[in-house]
């Protein structure tokens, strides 16, 4: 089984973002971080995403992994502190969607901290059609040449990257069967996230849509 993509056109993701921007109005308030939905369910403050960002003092959910999968970002970070922080929280949007595989619960807390709207619907879609078919994942998962452009006037952003899933398999739950595939054009998408700071902390930045386009010959190289 492999994780199916949500496609949009790029006029309707470009739509979409622009409605998203005039609704939020600011990119951040004076919130606590404890309103941030998921926050305070074990989380790590040594981890990548805390440091990463500068923001240790924020209680971010786990997002660990079991043994046998490793998710790679071969991402180089941004010198611009405000587009390191949502290149990493974009890295644990995809941690945090693979840690709710790995859990079986669609209602895992760690993609809800990461996402919000169609980002947080799409997560949960994909927890629930693997749950379901009782699946689960493993292998190596790669994501590389990352791109970040800037969102209208506010902090918002748009995070790009391509992946490679070739050595990404599914693994039935119950048994442990490993579904072995072959490498292929596939095996390569594209991801773009709409990321800005929460309404609750500006310390965390969060996906609000994410188109996946699927067969991208450009990231195969």
């Amino acid at each position: 089984m492999a994780r199916s993509a949500l496609t949009m056109t790029a006029a309707t993701f470009a739509a979409t973002a622009a409605l998203l921007l005039t609704a939020c109005g600011g990119d951040g308030d004076e919130s606590s971080p404890d309103d941030i939905k998921g926050a305070g369910t074990g989380a790590s403050t040594s981890s990548p995403s805390a440091s990463a960002s500068g923001a240790a003092d924020v209680d971010r959910p786990d997002v660990s992994l079991p043994e046998d999968l490793k998710l790679v970002f071969d991402f180089q970070r941004p010198s611009d502190a405000d587009q390191a922080a949502a290149l990493e929280d974009a890295a644990n949007y995809i941690r945090a969607l693979d840690h709710g595989i790995a859990q079986q619960d669609p209602n895992d807390p760690a993609y809800q901290f990461y996402s919000t709207g169609g980002a947080e619907k799409y997560a949960k879609s994909q927890i629930e059609a693997w749950v379901k078919d009782g699946w689960t994942v493993t292998g190596d998962d790669r994501y590389f040449n990352a791109s970040i452009d800037p969102v209208g006037e506010g902090k918002s952003v748009l995070v790009s990257f391509c992946r490679n899933q070739a050595k990404f398999y599914s693994k039935k739950v119950e048994t442990g069967k490993v579904n072995y595939t072959e490498e292929n054009l596939d095996s390569y998408q594209k991801f773009s996230l709409l990321m800005s700071p929460s309404e609750a902390s500006a310390a965390v930045w969060q996906a609000r849509q994410i188109e996946v386009q699927g067969r991208v010959k450009e990231c195969k190289g």
